[in-house]
């Protein structure tokens, strides 16, 4: 099939008119970091599909793992059957999940997962309202909607959402909703949710949640003590904290899942993404006394725990564990950052430079006021697809250019990554 005919059908056929994608990729395959486009182009894909790749395309140890799984069957309901390699992915997340956290449901999708979350943090503790982070983003669903804090870019024209969600401000410190400068602001982020508990809630707040690192929102990285203060502020209130690792987990920041970057322990932990390097799972990982209270008819999944992806699951922690890809993750990211910052000392349009492992934001500036280049941030997305390198693009305002390249990207291709960089900043 030509261009202009797959363009054609897609158009015809594919509900597209919520993307603002600028000509993307015919993808014809994919292995590595590397996709082949179907006139045989190849591009580096620095986006691994939205952090989803973290062990390359097509990686054959996982596929393996799926094939075996088809040979013996494909669907029969984890939650109607017992289906042992789920039961083994379960008990492996147990292993490698924060203390505490035992017991696994498994979905489809982050915002599945996420749902799940809400429900159990819910039934739990027999209260109904959340808090959630502004600039945050937790899914698509209705649900998952009413706790992200993107008003301009995610929420609008959609509502109404869940009326009993409240928000506090964000960890953002280059966009400080308090004007103030890290370390001197004593943590005043962390801190105001004590305000929004007591003054923006009835005092029936079942949960709190939060991505580690804000993705969407922009690769906002939380100062090191942020979420020590939020976990004492929780203990003290009895308030449950849902660790939203869909992005963050299975290595993308240089530890296996982002919370253990700050050294606090969820109750609820939710994943997807990278859990499967691509096949389709979710899962929300909590401890006994919560995953114990659901009862009959509160919660189910159809396709959830699929035998085929949670094979695919097991191939893909397995090759995270046994190649230390986290440890080569954090190596990487920190290569990849050294050199961004020293461009950022040359390039004015660079306001800010953020991130932890292979997870990386660039925000892009109009001037010294910190007013968003949203168009630069486009034109320099647009520039490096004509270099055959693919990154993303997002942040509150559409001016951060997202790096997330899979974990095994070579230094010969960050390189290649780095010198289109440099060239489009000097022609934007």
């Amino acid at each position: 099939m030509d261009d202009k005919r797959l363009e054609k059908d897609i158009e015809d056929f594919l509900i597209t008119s919520m993307l603002d994608e600028l000509s993307p990729p015919a993808v014809s395959e994919a292995e590595g970091s590397t996709i082949t486009d179907i006139d045989g182009r190849e591009y580096l894909d620095c986006f691994s599909g939205i952090s989803v790749t973290n062990l390359g395309h097509s990686n054959e140890k996982v596929n393996e793992r799926a094939i075996e799984q088809i040979k013996k069957y494909v669907h029969v309901c984890t939650y109607k059957y017992q289906v042992p390699v789920a039961v083994k992915l379960a008990k492996k997340l147990a292993g490698i999940t924060p203390e505490g956290l035992q017991k696994t449901f498994f979905g489809n999708s982050g915002a599945e997962a996420i749902e799940t979350a809400v429900k159990l943090s819910r039934k739990s503790t027999g209260k109904h309202e959340l808090i959630a982070l502004m600039c945050s983003f937790h899914g698509r669903t209705l649900g998952t909607l009413s706790l992200t804090g993107q008003a301009a870019r995610r929420r609008y024209d959609m509502g109404p959402y869940l009326s009993s969600v409240s928000f506090s401000p964000a960890p953002y410190c280059y966009r400080c909703p308090f004007d103030k400068e890290y370390p001197e602001c004593d943590m005043s982020c962390a801190r105001f949710l004590e305000h929004v508990i007591d003054y923006s809630s009835s005092g029936e707040v079942a949960a709190f949640i939060a991505e580690p690192i804000l993705g969407e929102g922009g690769i906002i990285v939380p100062p090191d003590e942020y979420f020590t203060i939020v976990k004492d502020i929780l203990e003290d209130r009895e308030i449950k904290f849902i660790a939203d690792e869909v992005q963050t987990g299975f290595a993308r920041t240089g530890e296996f899942f982002g919370i253990e970057n700050y050294d606090v322990e969820p109750q609820l932990m939710t994943m997807a993404k990278g859990i499967a390097n691509g096949y389709p799972i979710s899962a929300c990982t909590t401890t006994k006394a919560v995953g114990d209270s659901f009862e009959p008819g509160d919660h189910l999944s159809t396709f959830g725990g699929n035998p085929v992806s949670a094979a695919a699951s097991l191939g893909t922690i397995e090759e995270i564990l046994e190649n230390d890809i986290a440890e080569r993750s954090a190596e990487k990211g920190d290569i990849l950052q050294k050199r961004l910052r020293e461009m950022k000392e040359d390039q004015e349009i660079i306001g800010d430079v953020r991130g932890k492992g292979l997870m990386i934001g660039i925000e892009l500036v109009k001037n010294d006021d910190k007013e968003p280049a949203v168009e630069e941030a486009t034109k320099v997305k647009k520039k490096m697809k004509e270099k055959d390198v693919l990154i993303g693009q997002g942040g509150v305002s559409g001016s951060v250019l997202r790096i997330q390249p899979p974990l095994i990207i070579t230094e010969e291709q960050i390189d290649s990554l780095l010198n289109g960089l440099q060239d489009c900043f000097e022609n934007v």
